[in-house]
């Protein structure tokens, strides 16, 4: 940031010292960044029911995707949540891709256990797979490269990482007061980012699939580097996120700022399957 014009050198001094003085804080905390990351156990909001849901997602208003999901508790300690997505229209003929998502998480912890994940592009498929621990995750990736070295596991360590499916059932667990700020460390494929939500307050939102009453959530997001160095996401500018405020806390529509402009999610309709007993 320049310095303001000040002609008196004694004062410009110390309008300098002052900028340093507040700009002290964000330099410490930005250093220190994982003694900041939020502690705090799965709150006491219960899990979703078993459901199915359906989502738009484009930009600008316009579609060019959709998805399906599907959340369900085969076993007490178990949640599983598999998804589908696919281009639709002129965006396939343009783009053609398609993902498949599986991910299982620990229903009282709220950690996430295992994920795969397989995009197809044209005829290209990338298959990811995650194995999470206490201490970080495993990842393997293959993309039908020929070279060995392009497909060597890789490792993240870093303690109590989320991946999407679990960093949401964990979020949705707290109180998520007005104001209230969560920090947690995600690797949803490739890489392990800090996200920041803020919750900035409550409003109703309507959607396809209704009008709700929802929670608004501020979402920012930094890449973590290899020597866990915060560094700006390239593509990704800031997005929104509004749930659902009700005994299902669902996700009614993200909005994203990234490098192309606004992109969206938006739920077209939800069921409840019956609960297995």
């Amino acid at each position: 940031m320049p310095l303001p014009k000040v002609r008196c050198r004694s004062c410009r001094r110390g309008v300098f010292f002052i900028l340093c003085w507040l700009s002290l804080p964000s330099l410490i905390a930005g250093a220190d960044w994982p003694a900041n990351v939020t502690k705090d156990p799965p709150g006491k909001f219960p899990l979703p029911r078993p459901l199915r849901a359906k989502y738009n997602f484009g930009w600008s208003g316009f579609t060019a995707a959709l998805g399906e999901t599907r959340f369900t508790r085969p076993s007490d300690d178990r949640c599983v949540f598999e998804g589908t997505g696919r281009t639709i229209g002129l965006v396939r003929a343009l783009w053609r891709f398609d993902v498949n998502h599986h991910a299982v998480t620990d229903a009282g912890a709220l950690r996430p256990i295992e994920m795969k994940q397989i995009e197809t592009f044209y005829r290209k498929k990338v298959t990811t797979n995650l194995s999470f621990t206490s201490a970080g995750v495993s990842r393997s990736r293959t993309d039908g490269s020929t070279s060995p070295g392009q497909n060597k596991p890789k490792q993240f360590n870093f303690p109590n990482l989320f991946d999407l499916q679990s960093a949401v059932l964990y979020l949705r667990s707290q109180p998520l007061k007005d104001r209230s700020v969560y920090r947690i460390v995600v690797y949803p494929a490739t890489a392990p980012y800090l996200a920041t939500l803020t919750v900035t307050g409550r409003e109703k939102i309507s959607v396809r699939a209704g009008s709700y009453n929802a929670i608004k959530l501020d979402v920012q997001l930094n890449r973590v580097g290899k020597n866990l160095q915060l560094e700006p996401h390239k593509k990704f500018k800031h997005a929104t996120v509004w749930i659902s405020d009700d005994a299902d806390r669902l996700i009614l529509r993200i909005e994203a700022q990234i490098f192309v402009g606004t992109v969206f999610a938006e739920l077209q309709s939800v069921q409840f399957d019956p609960a297995k007993h």
